[in-house]
Protein backbone atom coordinates (compact mmCIF):
# COMPACT_ATOMS: atom_id res chain seq x y z
CA UNK A 1 0.00 0.00 0.00
CA UNK A 2 1.22 3.69 -1.04
CA UNK A 3 0.79 6.11 1.87
CA UNK A 4 1.05 10.09 1.22
CA UNK A 5 1.75 12.19 4.60
CA UNK A 6 0.84 15.26 3.42
CA UNK A 7 1.31 16.76 7.16
CA UNK A 8 3.79 16.96 10.33
CA UNK A 9 3.05 13.44 11.81
CA UNK A 10 4.49 12.23 15.05
CA UNK A 11 7.50 10.05 14.36
CA UNK A 12 6.25 7.37 16.64
CA UNK A 13 2.97 6.80 14.10
CA UNK A 14 5.26 7.30 10.96
CA UNK A 15 7.66 4.70 12.66
CA UNK A 16 4.64 1.98 12.93
CA UNK A 17 3.80 2.58 9.26
CA UNK A 18 7.53 2.09 8.09
CA UNK A 19 7.97 -0.64 9.92
CA UNK A 20 5.39 -2.78 8.05
CA UNK A 21 6.75 -4.25 4.46
CA UNK A 22 3.34 -3.77 2.82
CA UNK A 23 3.32 0.00 2.83
CA UNK A 24 5.55 2.88 1.57
CA UNK A 25 5.04 5.87 3.12
CA UNK A 26 5.57 9.09 1.08
CA UNK A 27 6.07 12.17 3.51
CA UNK A 28 5.07 15.14 1.18
CA UNK A 29 4.48 18.47 3.13
CA UNK A 30 3.32 21.94 1.80
CA UNK A 31 1.46 20.44 -1.35
CA UNK A 32 -0.35 22.97 -2.60
CA UNK A 33 -3.92 21.49 -3.49
CA UNK A 34 -3.10 21.70 -7.42
CA UNK A 35 -0.03 19.58 -6.58
CA UNK A 36 -1.88 16.92 -4.50
CA UNK A 37 -4.59 16.39 -7.21
CA UNK A 38 -1.52 15.71 -9.40
CA UNK A 39 -0.18 12.91 -7.36
CA UNK A 40 -3.09 11.44 -5.35
CA UNK A 41 -3.56 8.74 -8.01
CA UNK A 42 -1.00 7.04 -7.20
CA UNK A 43 -1.88 6.25 -3.50
CA UNK A 44 -4.20 4.46 -1.53
CA UNK A 45 -4.26 6.26 1.38
CA UNK A 46 -3.83 9.65 2.62
CA UNK A 47 -2.58 11.07 5.95
CA UNK A 48 -3.56 14.32 6.86
CA UNK A 49 -4.46 16.42 9.75
CA UNK A 50 -6.63 19.99 9.53
CA UNK A 51 -4.63 21.91 6.90
CA UNK A 52 -4.86 19.59 4.20
CA UNK A 53 -8.34 19.96 2.23
CA UNK A 54 -9.32 16.59 1.13
CA UNK A 55 -12.21 17.82 -0.51
CA UNK A 56 -14.34 16.17 -3.99
CA UNK A 57 -11.85 17.40 -6.96
CA UNK A 58 -8.95 15.59 -4.48
CA UNK A 59 -11.37 12.14 -4.02
CA UNK A 60 -11.98 12.26 -7.39
CA UNK A 61 -8.65 12.19 -8.91
CA UNK A 62 -7.72 9.80 -6.18
CA UNK A 63 -8.53 6.80 -8.13
CA UNK A 64 -7.22 4.26 -6.25
CA UNK A 65 -7.74 6.02 -2.67
CA UNK A 66 -8.89 3.10 -0.15
CA UNK A 67 -8.35 5.20 3.05
CA UNK A 68 -8.57 9.12 3.95
CA UNK A 69 -6.84 8.91 7.70
CA UNK A 70 -6.96 12.53 9.53
CA UNK A 71 -4.63 12.35 12.47
CA UNK A 72 -7.26 14.09 14.73
CA UNK A 73 -11.17 14.57 15.83
CA UNK A 74 -12.44 17.24 13.50
CA UNK A 75 -13.76 15.80 9.61
CA UNK A 76 -14.33 19.24 8.43
CA UNK A 77 -11.60 19.08 5.70
CA UNK A 78 -12.47 16.06 4.85
CA UNK A 79 -15.72 15.60 1.93
CA UNK A 80 -17.52 12.03 3.64
CA UNK A 81 -20.34 12.45 1.90
CA UNK A 82 -18.27 12.21 -1.31
CA UNK A 83 -15.85 9.29 -0.26
CA UNK A 84 -18.64 7.03 1.40
CA UNK A 85 -20.06 7.51 -2.37
CA UNK A 86 -17.15 5.95 -3.76
CA UNK A 87 -16.02 3.24 -0.88
CA UNK A 88 -13.38 5.56 0.50
CA UNK A 89 -13.25 4.98 4.55
CA UNK A 90 -12.54 7.96 6.18
CA UNK A 91 -10.72 7.30 9.48
CA UNK A 92 -10.04 9.98 12.46
CA UNK A 93 -8.11 9.87 15.98
CA UNK A 94 -10.80 10.92 18.35
CA UNK A 95 -9.45 9.47 21.48
CA UNK A 96 -6.22 10.83 20.85
CA UNK A 97 -6.17 14.44 22.07
CA UNK A 98 -9.27 14.03 24.35
CA UNK A 99 -7.12 14.52 27.58
CA UNK A 100 -5.07 17.35 26.07
CA UNK A 101 -8.45 19.36 24.93
CA UNK A 102 -10.34 18.75 28.23
CA UNK A 103 -7.44 20.08 30.12
CA UNK A 104 -6.64 23.51 28.02
CA UNK A 105 -10.52 24.18 28.31
CA UNK A 106 -9.87 23.98 31.96
CA UNK A 107 -6.45 25.90 31.37
CA UNK A 108 -8.56 28.88 29.42
CA UNK A 109 -11.46 28.56 32.01
CA UNK A 110 -8.79 29.11 35.23
CA UNK A 111 -7.08 31.66 32.99
CA UNK A 112 -10.14 33.72 32.81
CA UNK A 113 -11.50 33.29 36.01
CA UNK A 114 -8.38 34.83 37.80
CA UNK A 115 -7.41 36.88 34.96
CA UNK A 116 -3.81 35.63 34.24
CA UNK A 117 -2.93 36.79 31.17
CA UNK A 118 -3.97 39.87 32.07
CA UNK A 119 -1.84 40.12 35.66
CA UNK A 120 1.20 38.65 33.45
CA UNK A 121 0.96 41.41 31.00
CA UNK A 122 0.30 43.83 33.76
CA UNK A 123 3.38 43.21 35.56
CA UNK A 124 5.72 43.08 32.89
CA UNK A 125 4.41 46.64 31.92
CA UNK A 126 5.91 47.32 35.35
CA UNK A 127 2.14 47.76 37.24
CA UNK A 128 1.41 46.56 40.27
CA UNK A 129 -2.34 46.85 39.83
CA UNK A 130 -3.61 43.83 42.24
CA UNK A 131 -7.06 45.37 42.97
CA UNK A 132 -7.93 45.93 39.10
CA UNK A 133 -7.36 42.01 38.86
CA UNK A 134 -9.61 40.55 41.39
CA UNK A 135 -11.10 37.18 40.03
CA UNK A 136 -13.18 34.03 40.87
CA UNK A 137 -13.59 30.95 41.88
CA UNK A 138 -15.01 28.08 40.40
CA UNK A 139 -16.31 26.61 43.28
CA UNK A 140 -20.04 26.92 43.39
CA UNK A 141 -20.84 28.03 40.03
CA UNK A 142 -23.19 26.34 38.02
CA UNK A 143 -21.28 25.30 34.93
CA UNK A 144 -22.91 23.67 31.94
CA UNK A 145 -21.11 21.23 29.59
CA UNK A 146 -22.78 21.12 26.18
CA UNK A 147 -22.08 17.76 24.11
CA UNK A 148 -21.11 15.06 27.15
CA UNK A 149 -18.38 13.04 24.25
CA UNK A 150 -15.24 11.72 25.28
CA UNK A 151 -13.71 14.93 25.75
CA UNK A 152 -16.91 16.79 27.30
CA UNK A 153 -17.37 13.75 29.80
CA UNK A 154 -13.72 14.21 31.06
CA UNK A 155 -14.32 18.18 31.54
CA UNK A 156 -17.12 17.79 33.26
CA UNK A 157 -14.83 15.09 35.97
CA UNK A 158 -12.67 18.26 35.89
CA UNK A 159 -14.95 20.84 36.40
CA UNK A 160 -16.43 18.60 39.38
CA UNK A 161 -13.20 18.40 41.10
CA UNK A 162 -13.33 22.31 41.59
CA UNK A 163 -16.69 22.18 43.12
CA UNK A 164 -19.08 23.21 40.50
CA UNK A 165 -22.52 22.20 40.14
CA UNK A 166 -22.32 20.56 36.61
CA UNK A 167 -25.20 20.09 34.46
CA UNK A 168 -24.94 18.81 31.09
CA UNK A 169 -26.83 18.36 27.46
CA UNK A 170 -26.41 16.60 24.42
CA UNK A 171 -28.87 14.94 22.91
CA UNK A 172 -27.28 11.22 21.72
CA UNK A 173 -26.28 10.29 25.12
CA UNK A 174 -28.59 8.32 27.75
CA UNK A 175 -29.22 9.09 30.76
CA UNK A 176 -26.77 6.28 32.36
CA UNK A 177 -24.26 8.11 30.58
CA UNK A 178 -25.23 11.44 32.66
CA UNK A 179 -25.68 9.27 36.06
CA UNK A 180 -22.09 7.45 35.58
CA UNK A 181 -20.36 10.97 34.81
CA UNK A 182 -22.65 12.48 38.23
CA UNK A 183 -24.56 15.27 36.40
CA UNK A 184 -27.83 15.87 35.22
CA UNK A 185 -29.15 15.92 31.53
CA UNK A 186 -30.44 19.26 30.99
CA UNK A 187 -32.29 20.76 27.77
CA UNK A 188 -29.33 23.08 26.13
CA UNK A 189 -32.27 25.95 27.00
CA UNK A 190 -31.78 24.91 30.59
CA UNK A 191 -27.47 25.39 30.47
CA UNK A 192 -28.40 28.91 28.26
CA UNK A 193 -30.56 30.38 31.22
CA UNK A 194 -28.78 28.95 34.02
CA UNK A 195 -25.11 28.76 33.82
CA UNK A 196 -22.35 30.86 34.88
CA UNK A 197 -20.16 28.90 32.18
CA UNK A 198 -21.04 26.92 29.28
CA UNK A 199 -18.16 24.86 27.33
CA UNK A 200 -19.02 23.59 24.24
CA UNK A 201 -17.80 20.22 23.00
CA UNK A 202 -20.01 19.12 20.06
CA UNK A 203 -18.86 18.10 15.87
CA UNK A 204 -19.76 20.85 13.53
CA UNK A 205 -22.83 19.74 12.00
CA UNK A 206 -25.65 21.65 10.43
CA UNK A 207 -27.49 21.16 13.05
CA UNK A 208 -24.14 22.64 15.58
CA UNK A 209 -23.37 25.76 13.49
CA UNK A 210 -24.83 28.91 15.03
CA UNK A 211 -26.13 26.99 17.78
CA UNK A 212 -24.98 29.62 19.98
CA UNK A 213 -26.14 33.00 18.37
CA UNK A 214 -28.09 36.70 19.58
CA UNK A 215 -30.92 34.79 20.62
CA UNK A 216 -29.44 32.37 22.79
CA UNK A 217 -26.72 34.78 24.72
CA UNK A 218 -29.66 37.00 25.16
CA UNK A 219 -31.48 34.95 27.37
CA UNK A 220 -28.12 33.69 29.36
CA UNK A 221 -26.72 35.46 32.57
CA UNK A 222 -25.32 38.63 32.72
CA UNK A 223 -21.60 37.82 33.36
CA UNK A 224 -21.24 34.34 31.70
CA UNK A 225 -18.37 32.97 30.68
CA UNK A 226 -18.35 31.14 27.47
CA UNK A 227 -15.71 28.64 26.32
CA UNK A 228 -15.36 27.23 22.93
CA UNK A 229 -12.27 24.22 22.45
CA UNK A 230 -14.88 22.43 20.00
CA UNK A 231 -15.19 24.33 16.15
CA UNK A 232 -15.45 27.53 15.02
CA UNK A 233 -18.79 28.67 13.89
CA UNK A 234 -20.80 26.73 17.15
CA UNK A 235 -20.68 30.45 18.13
CA UNK A 236 -21.59 33.11 15.71
CA UNK A 237 -19.00 35.22 15.50
CA UNK A 238 -21.17 38.55 14.96
CA UNK A 239 -23.28 37.53 18.10
CA UNK A 240 -20.25 36.87 20.26
CA UNK A 241 -18.87 40.30 19.78
CA UNK A 242 -21.74 42.18 19.75
CA UNK A 243 -22.29 40.70 23.58
CA UNK A 244 -18.43 41.57 24.14
CA UNK A 245 -18.62 44.93 23.41
CA UNK A 246 -22.16 45.17 25.45
CA UNK A 247 -21.21 43.50 28.57
CA UNK A 248 -23.32 40.81 28.40
CA UNK A 249 -20.63 37.78 28.65
CA UNK A 250 -18.08 38.33 31.16
CA UNK A 251 -15.30 36.71 28.95
CA UNK A 252 -14.60 33.98 26.78
CA UNK A 253 -12.14 31.69 25.56
CA UNK A 254 -12.03 30.24 22.05
CA UNK A 255 -9.41 28.09 20.99
CA UNK A 256 -11.26 27.82 17.21
CA UNK A 257 -12.36 30.02 14.54
CA UNK A 258 -14.47 29.85 11.34
CA UNK A 259 -11.30 30.95 9.64
CA UNK A 260 -7.95 29.28 10.49
CA UNK A 261 -5.74 31.75 10.37
CA UNK A 262 -8.82 34.73 11.08
CA UNK A 263 -8.86 37.10 8.26
CA UNK A 264 -12.25 38.87 8.61
CA UNK A 265 -12.81 42.14 11.10
CA UNK A 266 -15.07 40.25 13.28
CA UNK A 267 -12.43 37.85 13.87
CA UNK A 268 -10.10 40.00 14.18
CA UNK A 269 -11.80 42.31 16.69
CA UNK A 270 -12.53 39.65 18.89
CA UNK A 271 -9.64 38.33 19.15
CA UNK A 272 -8.07 41.94 19.94
CA UNK A 273 -11.08 42.10 22.77
CA UNK A 274 -9.72 42.47 26.62
CA UNK A 275 -12.40 39.96 27.80
CA UNK A 276 -11.04 36.89 25.32
CA UNK A 277 -8.67 34.96 25.80
CA UNK A 278 -7.66 33.90 22.18
CA UNK A 279 -5.78 31.00 20.93
CA UNK A 280 -4.49 29.67 17.77
CA UNK A 281 -6.36 26.67 17.96
CA UNK A 282 -4.01 24.86 20.40
CA UNK A 283 -6.42 22.60 22.04
CA UNK A 284 -5.13 19.41 20.35
CA UNK A 285 -0.96 20.59 20.78
CA UNK A 286 0.84 18.92 22.94
CA UNK A 287 3.53 16.12 22.67
CA UNK A 288 1.70 13.44 24.45
CA UNK A 289 -1.71 14.01 21.67
CA UNK A 290 0.51 14.59 18.75
CA UNK A 291 1.84 11.07 19.81
CA UNK A 292 -1.78 9.69 20.58
CA UNK A 293 -3.29 10.86 17.35
CA UNK A 294 -0.40 9.76 15.34
CA UNK A 295 -0.03 6.33 16.84
CA UNK A 296 -4.03 5.76 16.80
CA UNK A 297 -4.24 6.51 12.61
CA UNK A 298 -1.34 4.51 11.69
CA UNK A 299 -2.68 1.65 13.80
CA UNK A 300 -6.00 1.71 11.87
CA UNK A 301 -3.87 1.53 8.45
CA UNK A 302 -2.81 -1.66 9.69
CA UNK A 303 -5.97 -2.96 11.16
CA UNK A 304 -7.17 -2.45 7.71
CA UNK A 305 -4.38 -3.86 5.81
CA UNK A 306 -5.25 -7.08 8.33
CA UNK A 307 -8.86 -6.90 7.65
CA UNK A 308 -9.58 -5.97 11.11
CA UNK A 309 -12.39 -4.23 12.18
CA UNK A 310 -11.66 -0.75 12.04
CA UNK A 311 -12.39 1.23 15.39
CA UNK A 312 -12.53 4.84 14.12
CA UNK A 313 -13.80 4.71 10.57
CA UNK A 314 -16.53 7.78 10.53
CA UNK A 315 -18.25 6.89 7.86
CA UNK A 316 -18.71 2.59 8.58
CA UNK A 317 -21.81 1.68 10.93
CA UNK A 318 -19.26 0.86 14.40
CA UNK A 319 -19.51 -0.80 17.52
CA UNK A 320 -19.14 0.35 20.87
CA UNK A 321 -15.69 -0.42 21.43
CA UNK A 322 -16.52 -2.33 24.97
CA UNK A 323 -18.08 -5.04 22.24
CA UNK A 324 -15.25 -5.05 19.15
CA UNK A 325 -13.59 -7.95 21.01
CA UNK A 326 -17.04 -9.88 21.24
CA UNK A 327 -18.42 -8.83 17.82
CA UNK A 328 -14.97 -9.23 15.37
CA UNK A 329 -15.83 -13.22 14.97
CA UNK A 330 -18.98 -11.87 13.80
CA UNK A 331 -17.72 -10.33 11.47
CA UNK A 332 -15.48 -12.49 9.93
CA UNK A 333 -18.38 -15.32 10.04
CA UNK A 334 -20.77 -13.14 7.87
CA UNK A 335 -17.90 -11.94 5.46
CA UNK A 336 -17.30 -15.68 4.89
CA UNK A 337 -21.30 -16.66 4.97
CA UNK A 338 -22.14 -14.07 2.28
CA UNK A 339 -18.79 -14.88 -0.12
CA UNK A 340 -20.01 -18.42 0.01
CA UNK A 341 -23.79 -18.08 -0.77
CA UNK A 342 -23.38 -15.48 -3.37
CA UNK A 343 -21.38 -18.46 -5.05
CA UNK A 344 -24.24 -20.60 -5.42
CA UNK A 345 -26.95 -17.89 -6.60
CA UNK A 346 -27.51 -17.75 -10.41
CA UNK A 347 -30.28 -14.84 -10.40
CA UNK A 348 -30.71 -10.94 -8.78
CA UNK A 349 -31.34 -10.16 -5.13
CA UNK A 350 -34.34 -8.61 -4.37
CA UNK A 351 -33.88 -8.88 -0.89
CA UNK A 352 -31.64 -9.94 1.64
CA UNK A 353 -32.17 -10.70 5.27
CA UNK A 354 -29.88 -11.07 8.24
CA UNK A 355 -31.45 -12.91 10.93
CA UNK A 356 -29.35 -13.21 14.39
CA UNK A 357 -30.20 -15.76 16.79
CA UNK A 358 -29.60 -15.69 20.36
CA UNK A 359 -27.07 -13.26 22.64
CA UNK A 360 -26.09 -11.45 19.73
CA UNK A 361 -29.58 -10.75 18.66
CA UNK A 362 -29.33 -8.25 22.01
CA UNK A 363 -26.80 -5.80 20.63
CA UNK A 364 -26.23 -3.71 17.74
CA UNK A 365 -26.04 -5.69 14.75
CA UNK A 366 -25.47 -2.81 11.91
CA UNK A 367 -22.03 -3.56 11.11
CA UNK A 368 -22.37 -7.12 10.76
CA UNK A 369 -25.07 -6.73 8.50
CA UNK A 370 -23.62 -4.26 6.50
CA UNK A 371 -19.95 -6.19 6.52
CA UNK A 372 -21.99 -9.12 4.60
CA UNK A 373 -24.17 -6.97 2.20
CA UNK A 374 -20.26 -5.90 1.28
CA UNK A 375 -19.54 -9.63 0.67
CA UNK A 376 -22.54 -10.51 -1.20
CA UNK A 377 -22.62 -7.52 -3.52
CA UNK A 378 -18.61 -7.40 -4.65
CA UNK A 379 -19.37 -10.30 -6.45
CA UNK A 380 -22.13 -9.16 -8.40
CA UNK A 381 -21.29 -5.33 -8.92
CA UNK A 382 -17.63 -4.16 -10.74
CA UNK A 383 -17.09 -1.42 -8.56
CA UNK A 384 -15.31 -2.01 -4.97
CA UNK A 385 -18.15 -3.05 -2.40
CA UNK A 386 -17.50 -2.37 1.44
CA UNK A 387 -18.65 -1.70 4.62
CA UNK A 388 -18.55 2.39 3.90
CA UNK A 389 -20.87 1.88 0.44
CA UNK A 390 -22.50 -1.19 0.47
CA UNK A 391 -26.12 0.18 1.99
CA UNK A 392 -25.72 2.45 -1.31
CA UNK A 393 -24.80 0.31 -3.53
CA UNK A 394 -27.58 -2.21 -2.63
CA UNK A 395 -30.30 0.86 -2.51
CA UNK A 396 -28.76 1.65 -6.01
CA UNK A 397 -29.35 -1.63 -7.09
CA UNK A 398 -32.91 -1.78 -5.51
CA UNK A 399 -32.13 -4.45 -3.23
CA UNK A 400 -33.77 -4.20 0.23
CA UNK A 401 -32.27 -5.11 2.85
CA UNK A 402 -33.84 -6.47 6.62
CA UNK A 403 -32.73 -7.28 9.94
CA UNK A 404 -34.87 -9.48 12.14
CA UNK A 405 -33.72 -10.46 15.79
CA UNK A 406 -34.83 -13.76 17.68
CA UNK A 407 -33.35 -13.19 21.57
CA UNK A 408 -34.16 -16.71 22.48
CA UNK A 409 -31.48 -19.55 22.43
CA UNK A 410 -31.99 -22.75 20.02
CA UNK A 411 -29.07 -25.18 19.28
CA UNK A 412 -26.18 -22.65 19.23
CA UNK A 413 -25.84 -19.99 21.49
CA UNK A 414 -25.46 -17.32 18.76
CA UNK A 415 -26.49 -17.89 15.05
CA UNK A 416 -26.52 -16.18 12.38
CA UNK A 417 -28.74 -16.45 9.27
CA UNK A 418 -28.87 -14.87 5.59
CA UNK A 419 -31.45 -15.52 3.39
CA UNK A 420 -32.16 -14.31 -0.22
CA UNK A 421 -34.44 -14.20 -2.54
CA UNK A 422 -34.65 -13.27 -5.85
CA UNK A 423 -37.08 -13.94 -8.73
CA UNK A 424 -38.33 -17.84 -8.38
CA UNK A 425 -35.08 -18.80 -5.95
CA UNK A 426 -33.85 -18.47 -2.33
CA UNK A 427 -30.53 -19.36 -0.83
CA UNK A 428 -30.28 -19.69 2.90
CA UNK A 429 -26.86 -19.97 5.01
CA UNK A 430 -26.70 -20.21 9.06
CA UNK A 431 -23.43 -20.21 10.50
CA UNK A 432 -22.15 -19.69 14.31
CA UNK A 433 -18.68 -18.99 15.79
CA UNK A 434 -17.40 -22.37 17.52
CA UNK A 435 -13.94 -23.06 19.52
CA UNK A 436 -12.55 -19.96 17.44
CA UNK A 437 -13.29 -21.17 14.44
CA UNK A 438 -16.80 -20.13 11.84
CA UNK A 439 -18.85 -22.82 10.73
CA UNK A 440 -21.85 -23.74 8.50
CA UNK A 441 -24.31 -25.28 10.50
CA UNK A 442 -27.21 -25.05 7.58
CA UNK A 443 -27.88 -24.79 3.99
CA UNK A 444 -31.45 -24.03 2.61
CA UNK A 445 -33.00 -26.35 4.73
CA UNK A 446 -30.21 -28.83 4.96
CA UNK A 447 -28.58 -29.19 8.63
CA UNK A 448 -24.85 -29.59 7.93
CA UNK A 449 -21.67 -28.58 9.89
CA UNK A 450 -18.31 -27.66 8.46
CA UNK A 451 -15.64 -25.06 8.66
CA UNK A 452 -15.51 -23.13 5.73
CA UNK A 453 -11.83 -24.13 3.73
CA UNK A 454 -10.55 -21.80 0.98
CA UNK A 455 -11.70 -24.62 -2.22
CA UNK A 456 -14.86 -26.63 -1.68
CA UNK A 457 -17.36 -28.63 -3.36
CA UNK A 458 -20.95 -28.75 -3.10
CA UNK A 459 -23.21 -31.25 -5.04
CA UNK A 460 -26.74 -32.24 -4.44
CA UNK A 461 -28.59 -35.66 -5.82
CA UNK A 462 -30.08 -38.68 -5.42
CA UNK A 463 -29.39 -40.07 -2.02
CA UNK A 464 -28.26 -43.85 -2.61
CA UNK A 465 -25.18 -46.21 -2.12
CA UNK A 466 -21.97 -45.79 -3.89
CA UNK A 467 -22.03 -41.78 -4.92
CA UNK A 468 -19.63 -40.48 -2.07
CA UNK A 469 -17.40 -43.54 -3.49
CA UNK A 470 -17.97 -42.21 -7.19
CA UNK A 471 -17.01 -39.02 -5.96
CA UNK A 472 -13.89 -39.76 -4.14
CA UNK A 473 -12.53 -41.73 -6.78
CA UNK A 474 -12.84 -38.84 -9.15
CA UNK A 475 -11.21 -36.62 -7.62
CA UNK A 476 -8.53 -39.06 -6.59
CA UNK A 477 -7.92 -39.90 -10.26
CA UNK A 478 -7.13 -35.89 -10.85
CA UNK A 479 -4.45 -35.85 -7.63
CA UNK A 480 -7.43 -33.61 -6.04
CA UNK A 481 -7.42 -34.64 -1.97
CA UNK A 482 -10.28 -34.21 -0.17
CA UNK A 483 -9.86 -32.56 3.64
CA UNK A 484 -13.06 -32.89 4.78
CA UNK A 485 -16.58 -33.98 4.02
CA UNK A 486 -20.23 -32.71 5.50
CA UNK A 487 -23.02 -34.56 4.17
CA UNK A 488 -26.05 -33.49 4.92
CA UNK A 489 -29.97 -35.08 3.71
CA UNK A 490 -33.88 -35.02 4.27
CA UNK A 491 -34.80 -38.47 4.28
CA UNK A 492 -33.49 -42.20 3.20
CA UNK A 493 -32.85 -42.42 -0.20
CA UNK A 494 -34.25 -38.35 -0.90
CA UNK A 495 -31.90 -36.07 -1.85
CA UNK A 496 -28.39 -35.34 -0.48
CA UNK A 497 -26.31 -32.78 0.04
CA UNK A 498 -22.49 -32.92 0.11
CA UNK A 499 -20.05 -30.08 0.80
CA UNK A 500 -16.23 -31.25 0.50
CA UNK A 501 -13.17 -29.05 1.96
CA UNK A 502 -10.53 -30.08 -1.06
CA UNK A 503 -6.43 -29.17 -0.89
CA UNK A 504 -6.45 -27.57 -4.41
CA UNK A 505 -9.49 -26.38 -6.77
CA UNK A 506 -11.40 -28.49 -8.80
CA UNK A 507 -11.29 -27.98 -12.54
CA UNK A 508 -14.79 -27.54 -14.86
CA UNK A 509 -14.30 -30.36 -15.96
CA UNK A 510 -13.58 -32.56 -13.51
CA UNK A 511 -16.95 -30.87 -11.80
CA UNK A 512 -18.44 -32.14 -15.02
CA UNK A 513 -17.06 -35.35 -14.84
CA UNK A 514 -18.51 -35.93 -10.95
CA UNK A 515 -22.08 -34.47 -11.77
CA UNK A 516 -22.13 -37.05 -15.01
CA UNK A 517 -21.57 -39.77 -12.94
CA UNK A 518 -23.45 -39.23 -9.49
CA UNK A 519 -26.54 -36.83 -11.81
CA UNK A 520 -26.20 -34.54 -9.61
CA UNK A 521 -29.14 -31.78 -9.63
CA UNK A 522 -26.39 -29.11 -8.44
CA UNK A 523 -23.17 -28.94 -8.42
CA UNK A 524 -21.02 -25.99 -7.77
CA UNK A 525 -16.94 -25.66 -7.40
CA UNK A 526 -16.41 -22.33 -5.00
CA UNK A 527 -13.54 -20.59 -4.30
CA UNK A 528 -13.45 -18.80 -0.38
CA UNK A 529 -11.03 -16.18 -0.41
CA UNK A 530 -12.41 -15.05 2.24
CA UNK A 531 -12.02 -18.56 4.05
CA UNK A 532 -7.99 -18.22 3.43
CA UNK A 533 -7.66 -14.49 4.56
CA UNK A 534 -9.66 -15.52 7.86
CA UNK A 535 -6.78 -17.79 9.09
Amino acid sequence: MKVIVTEQLAHEGLLILEKDPRIQVDVRLGLSKEELISVIGDYEAIVTRSATKVDRDVLEAGKNLKLVARAGVGIDSVDVKVASEKGIIVLNAPFGNTNSVAEHTLALLLALCRNIAKADASLKRGEWKRSALVGSELKGKVAGVIGLSKVGGRVVTRLQAFECEVIGSDPYVSEKRAKDLGIRLVSIEEIIRTADIITLHVPMTDETRNMIGEKEISQMKDGVILINTARGGIINDEALLNALNSGKLGGAGIDVWTEEPPKSDILKNIIAHEKVLSMPHLGASTNEAQINVSVDVSREIIRYLDEQPLENAVNIPRFDLTLMEQMRPFLRLVNIMGDFVVQLLDTNMNKVTFTYEGNIAEYCTSPITVCGLAALLNRKVEQDVNMVNANLVAQNMGIAIEEVKVTETGSFSNMVTITIEGPNEKRVISGTHFEGSPRIVQLRDYQVDFTPEEHMLLLTYEDRPGMIGKIGMILGQHEINIAAMSLGRREKKGEAMVILSLDSPVPSNVVEEIQTATKATFSKALHMVTARESK
